[in-house]
């Protein structure tokens, strides 16, 4: 099947017969249109398939990030393949775990790399290594070069074959290959377009890597089922975000992105006269920075709520109201439930339990862990998603963190972004975390590790009295530590096992 339900079809769907629209500004200027980026792709898939790419089989890719990237992403998908990003970042070891535990016939990675990873990948069964650097000089192209030009009909996939495969952060325990369909990807592209108003007028800020659900298979796919444009970054640049936002209508970013582009002398309403949307996503915005956005630029941050399993779950509202604090209404096509993470009853609206969600957004399981994916799906099809969250009246989500982050202090349920909430409210305070250590008599005590915002002097006695009055004594912090950042994945999350990991003696060790 190469209709609607194929990924690639959905993709190209948006530029079909506009091969001179733009598709990409580059660093340097240069405009890649929708035709050449498709032919590039088609003479990638011919190659891929050449070297022995065969329907199902995987493609793990650790490059930077590059228009090449892209059309590689786009080549194994029409090839039939199954995408496989890694982080750029990964050592060798771990690149060990993920080439032996996915299998993949392919590896294309980044040139310096090539001598330590080949003999890794052989190990594990991979056939063929090669590689792409962000110039575009790499063996993959040598490869190209060696074929003919010639055209390539998308390979016929159905909807719940596997298009990409992506490894959970493993904050936890190891990583899991989370197994994403055609039909998952092809359907919440369309949907992202649709209610994110996206269409052939649009041209997206491209700042966010691309080994990631947010920026491969959110902004990208996005873009091309809509046939919009991309300002494509190779990285996060406040200064090029800037020049290029006179140029743009949409950003998609991490709250990271939005923080620093305040404290950056060059933001302003006026330099966004021509940008209609702000998108967040990936890891919690403050309501600080919402209310200093809108406050600055006159715009109002649409916050939206997503997973390496699930893609997009949940929106604000392009047209409504776009509330601080709540990562939106459910997406068309998605249900979502709050359930007694003990019984699994459903809960009614206003009160805090596990959230569950259903819809073909949902990934199909977790690769070679059919045990971790059963206890993960309820028997009427709902995944449990692993995070604590509310709907108010008006089904707005919010979400208060991870079950594993729950807090369980001498009998009492502690939800971690409640406490940091009260905490970033203080004057000076610019974040905090919020963990749960062993305790002798609570079982868990509730810390906080802060940080200040720059030149601000505080200390514990001085944090401690504006909780007092808005917090449950059980949910104050039983110790404050300070810090001078909080440590982050690439994607902006803060690492709470590691903060777990270097204050685990706090009690063990005064008491």
């Amino acid at each position: 099947m190469t209709g609607q339900n194929h990924l690639f079809s959905c993709l190209r769907g948006g530029s079909q017969a506009r091969d001179d629209a733009p598709f990409a500004e580059l660093h340097n200027g240069q405009i890649l249109t929708y035709g050449a980026l498709f032919q590039r792709t088609e003479h990638l898939a011919l190659t891929l398939t050449a070297l022995g790419l065969s329907p199902g089989d995987k493609v793990a890719v650790q490059i930077e990030k590059s228009i090449g990237a892209i059309e590689l992403y786009l080549a194994t998908v029409m090839a039939g393949g199954v995408f496989l990003p890694l982080n750029p970042a990964y050592t060798v070891g771990e690149m060990a775990y993920f080439l032996a535990d996915a299998e993949p016939k392919i590896l294309i990675c980044n040139p310096r790399n090539e001598a330590v990873l080949r003999p890794v990948a052989t190990a594990s069964g991979t056939k063929c290594v090669l590689t792409l650097a962000a110039d575009g000089a790499c063996s993959l192209a040598d490869a190209a070069s060696a074929m003919p030009l010639g055209s390539f009909d998308p390979v016929a996939r159905s909807r719940d074959d596997l298009a990409a495969m992506l490894y959970t952060s493993g904050t936890s325990g190891r990583s899991k290959g989370a197994m994403l369909t055609h039909g998952n990807l092809a359907s919440n592209a369309g949907t992202l377009a649709e209610v994110w108003r996206f269409g052939p007028s649009d041209v997206l800020i491209h700042a966010l890597p691309i080994f990631h659900t947010h920026g491969l298979l959110v902004a990208t796919n996005v873009a091309l089922v809509s046939g919009a444009s991309l300002i494509f970054q190779t990285g996060f640049d406040t200064d090029a975000i800037l020049e290029a936002i006179p140029r743009a209508t949409v950003l998609m970013g991490v709250p990271t992105f939005y923080t620093r582009l305040l404290d950056h002398p060059g933001l302003s309403q006026i330099a966004m006269s021509a940008m209609r949307l702000f998108i967040s996503g990936s890891a919690p915005l403050a309501a600080e920075t919402h209310a200093r956005w809108q406050a600055v630029t006159g715009h109002a941050i649409l916050e939206r709520y997503g997973m390496t399993e699930t893609n997009m779950n949940t929106s604000n509202p392009v047209d409504g109201e776009r509330r601080a604090g709540t990562v939106g209404l459910p997406l068309p096509g998605v249900e979502i439930r709050i359930t007694d993470p003990e019984t699994g009853t459903t809960m009614p609206d206003g009160e805090v339990g596990a959230i569950e969600l259903r819809g073909s957004n949902v990934f199909k399981g977790y690769w070679r862990m059919p045990e971790k994916t059963a206890d993960d799906f309820r028997a009427d099809g709902f995944f449990k998603t692993g995070d604590i969250g509310v709907i108010d009246r008006d089904g707005y989500l919010s979400i208060k963190g991870r079950s594993k982050d729950l807090i369980i202090s001498g009998g009492f349920n502690v939800y971690p972004k409640e406490v940091e909430d009260r905490i970033d409210e203080i004057a000076g305070v610019l974040e905090s975390a919020v963990i749960g250590l062993p305790h002798p008599d609570f079982g868990e005590a509730v810390v906080a590790i802060v940080v200040l915002k720059m030149d601000v002097r505080l200390d514990e006695k001085a944090v401690r009295p504006p909780l007092e009055s808005v917090l449950a004594r059980y949910k104050q912090p039983k110790k404050i530590f300070f810090a001078a950042e909080l440590p982050r994945n690439a994607m902006g999350k803060v690492l709470k096992n590691l903060l777990r990991e270097t204050y685990k003696d706090t009690f063990t060790l005064s008491i």
